[in-house]
């Protein structure tokens, strides 16, 4: 229940003689008590006095503020240690739900997380993405009013975040957008943002693919309890996504991990390593192999009317044919020189690959490592893991929801909103939701009643 600030300290005043205003005194406490339970560090009172600081009677009343708001609860016991059971201060993470996407360039995402960012639902399906963007949005809006109609307990949201393949460019809009970003083609013309929030009267947050699933792995995955981190996603573009000190690094534009335009050069022919390293390239490498007979399997698959793309190329590596495996070492080869230029620079406690080619063909994961570990200086390497992703699709969706949950707490963010109860009443937010609602946006072009969730289980 949203408290009134005013009240709030009409009542803080009367409880102690001389004690300042709440305004002015209780909001930054409250900041810092919340997000020591948020994150784990403090989890009985005694631990929030000594950890922020704080007397026992700043902490109670700071307490119960924080549980008539609904975000923390008192009413488990901890374990005993010589005297009366402590009770534990836990945050209130079903308080509100938080909405996932992961869009792309073949396939959408869907998923929900509760406050701390821990996946409740999730969902994928194929998509176009070249497709309208005024159907994507419609489409969006369908699977997530699905996946809100699944959960048990009815709780609002109060965060959409969106995964999206290519650049999100860092800048004004970290607190939460307020314009929908030219990422991909034709969403300069469709106001994605501004209809989302106007449709679920909440926040939104956009970053690229290889940030959430960067932060999908250091949260949930085999970067979990690690402080120095590389991701590496290999595809048709190649990013890295890297972690430093627990913290993911954005750069000074949000552009920091484009390795796929760093130069390399291959039998004397110099390009970027996403053209040279690629799955355009070992789609294309393939199917010359294929036409000039090198490769058996793939000359096979072609005369009988098959399409040769990167996956039919990765198959026949694995099952022994020689030309098709030598295309896969080439890119790993390549991939691995410029992924130990970083681990050079960063020393990485792990190197997380992924991508479909990555996570299915042993002889690209080899040429990666051969590479990476003959470059590297012998402390680099000494203690390095390389190791192949295991969460799939879901890395992205739970990144995403990781960059939602940490955005809404931040302290620059909640202590804004946290006297009135919910992000949604957060000023500047009520002031973008007004513009939004009178904004002039296209007419969704809605699904039929009866099915709102087309392809979803």
């Amino acid at each position: 229940m949203p408290i009134d600030a005013t009240n709030t300290a009409e009542s803080s005043r009367s409880r102690g003689k001389g004690r300042p205003r709440i305004s002015e005194t209780a909001v930054p406490s409250l900041v810092q008590i919340l997000n020591l339970i948020r994150t784990g560090r403090a989890s009985t009172r005694q631990e929030l006095e000594q950890k922020g600081e704080l007397g026992r009677a700043v902490v109670a009343d700071r307490l119960q503020l924080l549980s008539d708001l609904g975000l923390v609860d008192e009413s488990e016991l901890g374990n005993a240690t010589g005297g009366r059971a402590p009770r534990l201060v836990q945050f209130s993470g079903r308080q509100g739900f938080i909405l996932l996407a992961t869009l792309d360039q073949t396939s959408i995402g869907v998923g929900v997380s509760d406050l701390t960012g821990k996946l409740l639902t999730q969902h994928h399906e194929a998509a176009d993405l070249t497709a309208p963007v005024a159907q994507l949005a419609d489409r969006l809006t369908s699977l997530f009013n699905w996946c809100l109609e699944r959960q048990a307990t009815p709780t609002a949201p109060w965060g959409i975040s969106l995964s999206v393949p290519g650049t999100v460019q860092a800048g004004r809009d970290d607190v939460f957008m307020t314009t929908t970003p030219t990422t991909l083609p034709a969403w300069e013309d469709f106001p994605l943002v501004e209809t989302l929030t106007r449709q679920f009267g909440v926040p939104v947050w956009i970053r690229s693919s290889v940030e959430t699933m960067t932060m999908g792995e250091l949260h949930a995955g085999a970067g979990l309890g690690r402080r120095s981190i590389l991701f590496v996603k290999a595809g048709r573009r190649i990013g890295a996504g890297i972690i430093c000190d627990g913290q993911l690094y954005r750069g000074a534009q949000g552009a920091a991990g484009l390795i796929g335009a760093l130069p390399v050069v291959s039998d004397g022919v110099t390009g970027t390593l996403d053209v040279m390293a690629g799955s355009d390239m070992i789609e294309r490498e393939g199917r010359n192999a294929a036409q000039s007979g090198r490769s058996p399997v793939l000359a096979d698959l072609l005369r009988r009317g098959a399409e040769i793309t990167a996956i039919e190329v990765s198959q026949a590596a694995q099952i022994g044919d020689p030309a098709a495996s030598a295309i896969l070492s080439k890119s790993g080869h390549l991939i691995g020189q410029v992924v130990a230029t970083l681990a050079n620079a960063l020393n990485p406690e792990v190197i997380v690959l992924s991508g479909t080619l990555t996570q299915t063909n042993d002889i690209l994961l080899a040429g990666i490592r051969e590479a990476v570990y003959g470059a590297s200086h012998p402390l680099v390497t000494r203690d390095l893991q390389i190791i192949c992703s295991q969460m799939g699709s879901s890395a992205g969706l739970v990144g995403a929801a990781r960059v939602a949950s940490e955005a809404l707490f931040a302290p620059a963010f909640l202590k804004d909103w946290i006297l009135h109860g919910k992000p949604t009443l957060h000023p500047d937010f009520v002031n973008f939701r007004a513009r939004a609602n009178k904004a002039e946006l296209p007419p969704p072009t809605h699904l039929p009643p009866s099915d709102p969730g087309r392809n979803a289980p």
